[in-house]
């Protein structure tokens, strides 16, 4: 009987454990990325940090599109889930928050957001082969031999400052050099232009004549701004998100500083208008992608199909949505062209199958190859007038 009870109990811990590591298994695979059901992308937003006012309507774009994409019966049959964490803006979070990403989510891409992060982990992420797609659009992030899993969706920041500056050397009338100032935050999203549009500008006559640093949660700029319009500039450009550039266009019109104000991607969009007021007429915005109320873009009308099925309008969203759901579905097009078992190696090699790849007029057009992932130069510029941004050139670069 003792013998029975003991051949019973050893018997049944073999059992035992044939399942556990039988479960062990399945665990494994359930958490791979997409060797079951799930094709698992992480999301880095900044909800709550100094950059939410444009951050959080990205990341509601971006999650919407994952919703819109499982509505629709997913990649490959299989569905899609974006495992998206608020890091805050703060760089230290952000790497705690990729962590959990990629070793215990197991995601196999990641939409990102800050420059500040993105950069500081770009070793990481090639080391990790997590293809990476940010909202941030620095130019250090496009070397594919040292960061070959970092991608942009859209035009970088020096791109968008060499355009801008094009644009004023071919539309400029009068027989001086035109005369610029750069308007930043002391951030490596801040910064990022400013060497290269100085070069430049110099390459193509254009003088910079003043560099002034005003941070992101700044309530107050009049001391810079006073300081610029001794150089008396014709035109300034803004590196900044929503709120520092309502801050600088108010004062900026209190003071009846008559410069020309320019704001690379994230200084422009609807959210601008109602802080800054009046003193938002005649702003310029480079404009990467669609604003909801244009006329004529295509890929709209999927934006406008999910929004309904949700209760909700075009009203509802602005801007930097489009952006988020554009970033998104990128990204998910590379997970389709990635083909049955999505790694973040295949993952990669799916999204540089993208050639002229077209959104719908949502952005412009990306290419992606194995030898660049600068994705487009090009970029539109668009004005305030009456309250509203109206677009007034097509996509052009420099």
């Amino acid at each position: 009987m003792k013998w029975m009870k003991g051949s019973f109990r050893k018997g049944l811990l073999i059992a035992l454990s044939v399942v556990f590591v039988a479960s062990l298994v399945l665990a494994g695979c359930s958490s791979s990325g997409s060797n079951g059901d799930v094709i698992k992308i992480g999301g880095l937003f900044d909800l709550t940090g100094a950059t939410a006012d444009v951050g959080k309507p990205y990341a509601d774009g971006a999650k919407a599109y994952f919703e819109y994409v499982n509505d629709k019966g997913g990649i490959n049959g299989k569905k899609v889930q974006l495992i998206d964490i608020d890091y805050a803006y703060a760089v230290p979070q952000a790497l705690e928050a990729y962590k959990k990403l990629t070793q215990q989510d197991k995601v196999v891409g990641i939409l990102g957001w800050g420059t500040g992060d993105t950069e500081a982990m770009k070793e990481l992420i090639a080391e990790d082969k997590i293809p990476y797609i940010s909202g941030s659009y620095s130019e250090n992030l496009t070397d594919v031999a040292a960061h070959p899993y970092n991608f942009l969706a859209a035009a970088t920041y020096s791109d968008q400052a060499r355009t801008a500056i094009k644009w004023i050397k071919d539309n400029w009338t009068e027989s001086r050099a035109p005369r610029i100032a750069l308007i930043y935050n002391d951030t490596p999203f801040g910064r990022s232009p400013v060497e290269d549009a100085k070069q430049f500008a110099a390459e193509h006559g254009v003088e910079v004549v003043d560099e002034q640093v005003v941070e992101l949660s700044s309530l107050d700029a009049s001391s810079q701004l006073l300081n610029m319009r001794g150089k008396n500039p014709d035109f300034a450009f803004i590196n900044q998100t929503w709120g520092a550039t309502a801050t600088i266009l108010k004062d900026a019109h209190r003071l009846g500083i008559e410069t020309k104000f320019i704001g690379l991607n994230w200084a422009a969009g609807e959210g601008l208008i109602p802080l800054a007021g009046e003193a938002a007429e005649g702003f310029i915005g480079m404009i990467q992608f669609a604003f909801p109320y244009e006329e004529g873009i295509e890929g709209l009308k999927e934006v406008e199909e999910y929004l309904t099925s949700k209760g909700k309008t075009m009203a509802d969203i602005n801007q930097k949505f489009i952006q988020g759901w554009t970033s998104a579905k990128i990204m998910l097009e590379g997970a389709r062209l990635a083909g049955d078992n999505v790694t973040g190696e295949s993952l990669k090699a799916g999204l540089e199958k993208l050639n002229n790849y077209e959104t719908g007029g949502l952005a412009a057009p990306v290419t992606f190859s194995a030898d660049s992932h600068r994705g487009t130069t090009q970029v539109r510029f668009a004005e305030v007038r009456n309250g509203k941004f109206e677009i007034f050139t097509d996509y052009i670069g420099h």
